[in-house]
């Protein structure tokens, strides 16, 4: 018997390439289930094969539990029992009782060999797996063997894999013996059926496929930065180059247009987008904003947004057919853009100015002439007006030093007053809205101001009701709420 198991597990290491330790824990695996068979169903039982003589050994083993937690006398043990037969034994320890061979029968021995071959389909598949993974290798080509529900299965190699309906390109039609390409989106190792699950859809795909058409990607002299893409449709990338006497768009374009046609084609028609990549957001923006051109831009960086200005005849081309050119640029750059006509930007910059005069008459106890020269000098709070270097507000030619002491000492008398109602305000407030993430003092300020002091207060407000209190965006009040309100549904 012994001999017969060392020839069995070299035989099936070699046949299905996995190795002999995966076949001798099937093997004991399957020793455990038939044993089972005979002894009892829910008994627990090990098996331990030897690596070198093939001999093996049967323990039935029972896991000590506390008296009162003793439920199953198949599995458990009270500890007070496992103690009169080993009293250094701990709870959560296992007593174990050696088990003489026995003889399995036919039902015993077919049961033993469906767990060995299960077992050993599950490696092999495992194996195959990684062989495929240690290549690295996210742009998967293969053939559709069949369709499924809508999705196509792909045979690649020795295995399988899923490219879903909502992952292919609309309107794309594709037939079982299609070849096809498409990127590496996630692995599935929860499914029974195939585990990689691919993507026609990703941006990661077209990034993938300009990889394989333009070698200097390969060779480091030009770098895919990002992508965007309304599959089918249209696409935008941006590209660096880091070599200064190679042109990064003529490349990607290449030779009358036969590298882009190429990935065209790939893409069922999909018009692409080629744009310079800047580490300057608003220059890179002004780009993906292409074939659009760009008048001016406001970058807000607290918010992570920039207002866009361009002319009237560049406002459509701007945004695109459906809002299709702005999304994809946003999308690409990361930025929330707000795009706006020179008459809406100069209107928003005179409401902007507006407040901040109101603002500076009203704290600083100034005239409209004084605030519009701090409005004209760039001052847009009262932080600035108390902190910004004494020099430079001197050098303003309005200004006598008299007046800019005078100024600085009112802004800053002004921001300790706010900071202590703020902190009184603070006091009221819950610990447990204190605690929300994307909470901070200013909005929990805001918030006691209006009598919202708890996390259920919080939760019980519409966003809009919210966004009017604070005046935070629409995302932020959202993710407030939902925040908020997840106690409620633990």
């Amino acid at each position: 018997m012994s001999r017969e198991i060392l020839l069995l597990v070299d035989v099936l290491a070699r046949e299905k390439n996995v190795t002999k330790d995966i076949v001798f824990g099937a093997l004991e695996m399957a020793l455990a289930s038939a044993t089972k068979k005979r002894v009892h169903d829910n008994a627990n039982v090990r098996v331990v094969v030897d690596r070198e003589t093939g001999d093996f050994e049967t323990f039935r083993r029972w896991e000590v539990v506390a008296d009162g937690d003793f439920l199953d006398e198949e599995q458990q043990i009270p500890l007070s029992d496992a103690q009169e037969q080993d009293p250094e034994v701990e709870i959560g320890d296992f007593l174990e009782e050696s088990l003489e061979p026995i003889d399995f029968g036919r039902i015993g021995a077919q049961a033993a060999k469906q767990v060995i071959l299960q077992r050993i389909r599950d490696a092999e598949r495992e194996q195959i797996l990684n062989d495929f993974l240690a290549r690295k290798e996210h742009l998967v080509t293969g053939t559709i063997k069949r369709m499924e529900r809508g999705n196509a299965i792909i045979e690649t190699g020795k295995i399988e894999a899923v490219l879903p309906r909502d992952q292919m390109i609309p309107r794309e039609n594709l037939r079982i013996g299609d070849r096809v390409k498409a990127y590496l989106l996630r692995i599935d190792r929860a499914a029974r059926g195939p585990q990689l699950i691919l993507s026609r859809t990703a941006p990661e795909f077209i990034i993938r496929l300009f990889a394989l058409e333009v070698p200097e990607v390969d060779d480091g002299l030009l770098e895919i930065k990002a992508a965007a893409r309304d599959p089918g449709m249209r696409a935008k990338i941006a590209v660096k180059s880091n070599d200064q006497r190679i042109d990064p768009i003529g490349t990607c374009v290449g030779m009358r247009g036969m590298r882009v046609t190429a990935v065209t084609n790939e893409l069922a028609g999909e018009r692409v987008d080629i744009v310079l990549w800047s580490a300057d957001p608003a220059q890179f923006v002004i780009g993906a904003l292409a074939p659009a051109e760009v008048s001016s831009i406001i970058v807000d960086e607290e918010k992570h947004s920039m207002d866009v200005v361009v002319d009237e005849q560049n406002l459509a081309i701007a945004i695109g057919r459906g809002g299709q050119n702005v999304r994809l640029a946003s999308e690409m750059t990361g930025w929330t853009i707000n795009l706006m006509t020179e008459e809406e930007s100069k209107t928003l910059v005179e409401a902007e100015a507006a407040a901040i005069r109101v603002l500076f008459m009203e704290k600083l106890d100034v005239d409209e002439e004084l605030a519009n020269i701090l409005i004209e000098e760039g001052f847009s709070t009262l932080e600035e007006v108390a902190y910004v270097p004494l020099h430079e507000m001197i050098e303003i030619e309005s200004f006598d030093e008299a007046t800019v002491q005078e100024l600085r000492e009112r802004a800053r008398n002004v921001l300790l007053t706010d900071a202590i109602v703020t902190e009184e305000k603070i006091g009221e407030v819950a610990e447990d809205m204190l605690s929300l993430e994307g909470m901070d003092k200013m909005l929990a300020a805001k918030l006691a101001g209006s009598g919202i002091k708890t996390r259920d207060d919080l939760a019980d407000l519409a966003v809009d009701e919210l966004t009017e209190i604070t005046g935070i965006d629409t995302p932020r009040a959202k993710q407030l709420i939902t925040t908020a309100r997840a106690h409620w549904f633990e």
